[in-house]
């Protein structure tokens, strides 16, 4: 991804030396190539760098050259306080979100510092913070497929915390004899221990160690005789047996209770999946872009190997650990993902979070294809537009010169010697005229078909612009001796590089319609002059001008307005819209204005030259 296309969107991500790393590099490429953003790495170099083990050196420099091979501009810092640091360049470098990575450690105790991904979130709570953790894998074995053996197994550390915990409740106890408490509250000392037992310990086996120590020793501190596990009183094994069962069930609740809280964070984390599967997709542009986020959230998801085959590609093999889901929406399938099966029962409410990121691909493919297919209707609509305009302009306009040229011509051939010499040379004045005026229709529509193809070269040279108008004035319009025609310049010479014969062509249309749509008598003024680095020609008439709302569109294609031409004819709208491509092809422009204090102007811009004295 190219950092300088990117667009309003910054994603920052951490860079660390972490074996699972990359996996956070590459979640963040992908959401940067989803919102079109920036990508910059981040490392924040410790100043007992040196001090790392070598091995640890050589994975950071492999994570950061990652970081770069996925598009990512690195920069590194100097510091020991990470979250500062991160959010210091942050605010300093216009960052809008932040990819993390996340270990899985959590703050285990009130007192303890707090884990680096709380801390970078609290010195950036105005950014958006996405906690991509360092291993799905380890996600999903720490917090949804933990065997059960690894869950009983006692720890060292478990084994110290229901230590200590016994003997503070212990030492509460016999404080609490001292000052002549009841049992009843030492019996509730021993099951509060019990219940802190089993919150603070990972296997629950501790907690049912503590309720049979718990008992035992209150017995032993507490019950005459003391030091010992025998009783005097008869009520004491009903006591010693309800105070087990209590704490039992206490140890069985907080073990519940912590079960509860980790199926909890894990809908938690598969909803939030969804969330931003959904938020990403609404921002594909592509059917590609679809396939690559899709993809990348069920790996995230799942941590299996995913392949997307889409519509059009040759169908996957079957394989028994391969599962494989079409991505169909509306009886219309888009293509097949193929996710590889591991060892661990699927979850169901895993998989129907699949099937509603799949769900999702399919509906962002169909509105694409429904976009893309509105596109090329509304190309085609507009094509059979333009075709229906231009055979409808075609059979009005050229019906009437041909029915009078054929009109003409039988009236010659069945009048010939009864006509006079002046009947006659209006005849052929009029078939002439109209062979002229059918000839610049082919001409307007051949040199606009071949600027809008691309087909049309220019052949530059240096011209001097007032030659060009006076070579235009002796092809314009026969009736123009009806206008009084006159020709402004500064007497300076004026030099521009054209298409002598193009720009010939576009002065013979403005005139002409100057000619046409003015009645005759009226003035029409051409002025050539050099305004700052442009070659400037106006065309300027005194006639009724054109109305507002007709502005807007003379120079569009077949755009007749209501205007009609003297001679009855109604004009294809073709001159002006042949003026304006070829004056923007030569990099000029053509502006149309109110003449003061009736008719209007015309305003054609070309680029200047100046001659040097070798040219």
């Amino acid at each position: 991804m190219n950092n300088d296309t990117a667009g309003s969107e910054h994603i920052l991500v951490c860079v660390s030396p972490s074996p699972s790393n990359p996996k956070v590099i590459l979640a963040a490429s992908k959401m940067a190539d989803a919102f079109h953003a920036a990508l910059t790495a981040i490392y924040v170099k410790p100043t007992d760098y040196d001090r790392l083990p070598e091995e640890d050196k050589l994975r950071l420099q492999n994570n950061i050259r990652f970081a770069e091979q996925n598009g990512a501009s690195v920069t590194t810092v100097i510091g020991d306080d990470i979250p500062a640091q991160v959010a210091e360049f942050a605010h300093i470098s216009g960052i809008t979100k932040i990819v993390v990575g996340n270990s899985g450690m959590k703050r285990r105790y009130f007192w303890s510092k707090p884990p680096l991904t709380e801390q970078v979130i609290l010195n950036v709570p105005d950014l958006d913070v996405y906690i991509i953790p360092d291993s799905a894998a380890d996600l999903k074995q720490k917090k949804e497929s933990a065997r059960v053996s690894d869950q009983i197994r006692p720890t060292f550390k478990d084994f110290i915390i229901t230590l200590l915990i016994l003997a503070a409740a212990t030492g509460i106890g016999l404080l609490f004899t001292h000052f002549g408490f009841s049992e009843a509250n030492i019996i509730t000392v021993f099951i509060l221990a019990v219940l802190i037992i089993s919150v603070l310990t990972v296997s629950p086996l501790f907690g049912a160690l503590g309720s049979l120590a718990s008992v035992l020793l209150f017995n032993w501190f507490f019950i005459d005789p003391r030091f010992s596990f025998h009783t005097y009183e008869a009520e004491y094994p009903v006591t010693f047996v309800i105070m087990l069962i209590s704490s039992l069930i206490t140890g069985t609740l907080a073990n519940r209770i912590k079960r509860s809280a980790s199926h909890s964070a894990r809908e938690a984390f598969r909803t939030k999946i969804l969330l931003d599967t959904n938020q990403l997709l609404q921002k594909a542009e592509d059917p590609e872009d679809v396939m690559k986020i899709t993809a990348g959230q069920i790996i995230m998801l799942l941590d299996r190997e995913v392949v997307i085959y889409p519509e059009g590609t040759p169908a996957p093999a079957e394989n028994e650990n391969v599962q494989h889901h079409a991505i169909c929406l509306n009886d219309h399938c888009y293509g097949v993902i193929a996710i590889k099966q591991d060892r661990s029962e699927q979850d169901p409410f895993e998989n129907s979070i699949v099937m509603s990121i799949l769900g999702e691909c399919a509906l962002a493919l169909d509105n694409l294809r429904n976009a893309r297919e509105k596109e090329q209707a509304s190309v085609m609509a507009k094509n059979e537009q333009l075709r229906a305009n231009l055979l409808r302009s075609i059979s009005h306009d050229i019906r009437t010169p041909l029915t009078s040229i054929s009109g003409n011509a039988d009236n010659l051939l069945s009048h010939y010697r009864q006509l006079d010499d002046d009947t006659l040379r209006q005849i052929f004045s009029d078939i002439y005229d109209d062979s002229e005026w059918l000839i610049d229709l082919v001409e307007n529509l051949l040199s606009i078909s071949r600027i809008e193809n691309g087909r049309m070269k220019l052949d530059l040279s240096l011209e001097v612009v007032g030659d060009v108008i006076e070579e235009a004035l002796k092809h314009i319009d026969r009736n123009a001796y009806k206008h009084h025609i006159t020709v402004k310049d500064t007497g300076d010479i004026l030099l521009a590089d054209m298409d002598a014969g193009l720009i010939m062509q576009v002065l013979i249309n403005l005139i002409n319609n100057a000619v046409k749509n003015t009645p005759p008598g009226s003035e029409i003024c051409i002025e050539s002059k050099q305004i700052d680095n442009q070659a400037v020609i106006t065309v300027c008439d005194n006639g009724p001008g054109i109305p507002d709302d007709v502005k807007p569109h003379v120079f569009e294609m077949f755009y007749t307005g209501q205007n009609k031409v003297a001679d009855g004819r109604r004009g294809m709208g073709l001159g002006l819209a042949l003026c304006r491509s070829i004056i923007e092809a030569h990099h000029g422009s053509i502006d149309l204005t109110d003449n003061h204090p009736s008719g209007c102007c015309f305003t054609v811009a070309l680029p200047v030259r100046e001659v040097k004295f070798d040219e």
